[in-house]
């Protein structure tokens, strides 16, 4: 009887470890197939979408449209600008990090709280803001004006408007990898002789080099696609301060669907091949 009873229970045992791993794989797969449908409608249909209606024209049109000079002049200008948005921010947003990390003083919390500033602020309302104060009739734009410096309806508005929608991305991205490197680190290079500046290149800086390279790809990816802010500070006008997203709205105001659907899939190649650059340049770090 001892026998049988044994017998059941090993059997049952055996069943129920077989249904839980089951139910594991199955939940799993469940899991992964969620996240992959999600992944797939919310990014990968809306591009294909994007490259059937440009394969549908005509390829010499399609081409026309791409090089078109008013279209080139715009892609060269939004690389441009994001690229010296992203590298200011990087610089300065390494700064404001060191020190919300490093240092207590009063304010410090509301400091780091708007920080987020930009991430709460629709980007017309930034627009809005940023032309207000930097205007030629604003707090700081007047003062300009009057020494024959402008910022609003020109490139450096454009520039402006790229760093304060991109800013947060450096410092939230830099704060969690500074707080965790180890302050033993640090006093061993001390004990060794090190001076502060050499502590900071030998043994702070290596750590937080992939942060900074991630932390300087957020922020060339935002500032490569800011819209609302630019339109409201910028003119607009063709080899002035006209960047690609505002010439895709301009696009589409005309009726030019084809127009505005090659302009955003060049904005996007140029997008990905400067992802896949400055990924490339930070896998050869790693190496190194």
């Amino acid at each position: 009887m001892n026998n049988i009873f044994s017998i059941l229970t090993s059997k049952l045992y055996k069943y129920y470890k077989n249904f839980i791993i089951v139910t594991k794989l199955k939940s799993q797969f469940l899991t992964n197939w969620v996240l992959i449908s999600y992944f797939f409608f919310l990014l990968i249909l809306p591009l294909i979408v994007l490259f059937l209606l440009i394969a549908q024209n005509d390829w010499n049109e399609v081409f026309r449209k791409a090089t078109d000079p008013i279209a080139v002049s715009a892609y060269f200008l939004t690389v441009q600008m994001a690229f010296y948005a992203a590298l200011i921010n990087t610089i300065f947003g390494f700064l404001i990090t060191w020190v919300l990390t490093r240092y207590d003083f009063s304010g410090k919390k509301f400091l780091d709280a708007a920080v987020d500033l930009p991430f709460a602020l629709p980007t017309s309302v930034a627009g809005l803001t940023l032309a207000t104060v930097y205007g030629d009739q604003g707090w700081v734009g007047g003062f300009l004006t009057s020494l024959g410096f402008q910022i609003v309806f020109t490139k450096v508005g454009v520039l402006l408007a790229m760093i304060f929608v991109s800013f947060p991305l450096v410092i939230r991205t830099l704060q969690p990898v500074l707080q965790e490197v180890e302050q033993s680190l640090e006093e061993a290079a001390w004990s060794l002789g090190a001076s502060s500046w050499q502590t900071f290149v030998k043994v702070i800086l290596p750590t937080l080099w992939p942060a900074i390279f991630t932390g300087f790809t957020l922020s060339f990816s935002r500032a490569l696609g800011e819209f609302g802010s630019i339109v409201m500070i910028s003119s607009n006008l063709p080899f002035k301060d006209l960047v690609a997203s505002v010439l895709i709205y301009q696009s589409l105001e005309q009726y030019d669907y084809v127009g505005a659907s090659v302009i955003g899939a060049v904005v996007l190649l140029i997008a990905l091949s400067a992802l896949l650059v400055i990924n490339a340049f930070q896998a050869m770090k790693y190496r190194v």
